[in-house]
């Protein structure tokens, strides 16, 4: 008796354990099913954006994001990898082409701010002003200290433009040096040795280690800033969460996603502007 009560003991502890160990597993899964990566840029991360933002659409969805923040290019070269679920970055042109390959699904704008050109507050080389072509030319004149990202994100791309534009390609300068590094690095290497640098306004504004830096030029409207969002398309890599990486982009485009990047401020001042109903 006591041999088959201590057979039926060890059968249903190990049946018990096999339960918990099947609960546990599903558990996993119900999260893992809750949780979407989204390659982004630095610009968004750094702004403190997403810090804002995610949580509210957790609020609504009970879905967590995981946010990989890299150069636009990077992000994109992440998702064409099918390491990410969804896409949010800011060179037009290359999440157009991200589509038009296959990668992505639809592009939707989502908000814009603008590009600056900081540099020293004394503005030795005379930059200051509404134009950003001239401002580039002043620099390679000169052989100014300029610090590029050189690390193919929106800004980088934003920045060859115009250079471009200020017909200077191939022209920027013995002063030109690229950091192939993030929007904050980039912004750290300029204020510890008074170089020029282009920023996307929102990390400027929560920028802290700003030494004598300042904005020199803005209000051209080829600085303009535009950010797309785009669901990672399934028939590429079937692993995405399709359905809930489809949420954030209907919740982002939406009156409530709309008005909470609206509502993002710092010291009063709004970072991003929503677009999504252009």
């Amino acid at each position: 008796m006591s041999a088959f009560k201590s057979s039926w003991s060890f059968g249903a502890s190990t049946l018990v354990k096999a339960a918990l160990a099947a609960t546990i597993s599903i558990a996993s899964l119900a999260v893992s099913a809750q949780t979407i990566v989204m390659s982004s840029t630095t610009s968004t991360e750094q702004s403190g954006l997403f810090s804002y933002l995610l949580p509210e659409f957790k609020k609504a969805s009970g879905i967590d994001i995981k946010v990989v923040a890299l150069g636009t290019g990077q992000a994109l070269d992440m998702a064409r990898r099918g390491d990410a679920d969804v896409v949010f970055v800011h060179d037009q042109v290359a999440e157009e082409k991200f589509v038009a390959e296959g990668f992505g699904l639809k592009r939707l704008p989502v908000m814009y701010n603008d590009f600056v050109l900081i540099g020293p507050k004394a503005d030795p080389l005379g930059t200051k002003g509404n134009d950003i072509a001239v401002a580039l030319k002043k620099i390679s004149a000169t052989n100014g200290s300029f610090i590029s990202r050189g690390d193919k994100s929106g800004t980088h791309a934003a920045e060859l433009r115009f250079w471009k534009l200020a017909d200077l390609a191939d022209k920027k300068g013995s002063g030109y040096k690229e950091c192939g590094c993030g929007m904050g690095p980039a912004l750290n290497i300029a204020a510890s040795s008074g170089a020029y640098v282009l920023a996307d306004r929102g990390t400027w504004l929560n920028f802290k280690n700003r030494a004598d830096l300042a904005v020199l030029v803005e209000g051209d409207k080829r600085l303009f800033n535009q950010y797309g969002v785009m669901v990672v398309n399934p028939a590429r890599h079937p692993q995405v969460k399709l359905a809930e990486a489809q949420k954030f982009v209907d919740w982002v485009v939406s009156p409530a996603g709309q008005n909470a990047i609206a509502a993002y401020k710092i010291g009063g001042e709004q970072l991003f502007f929503p677009n999504a109903a252009r």
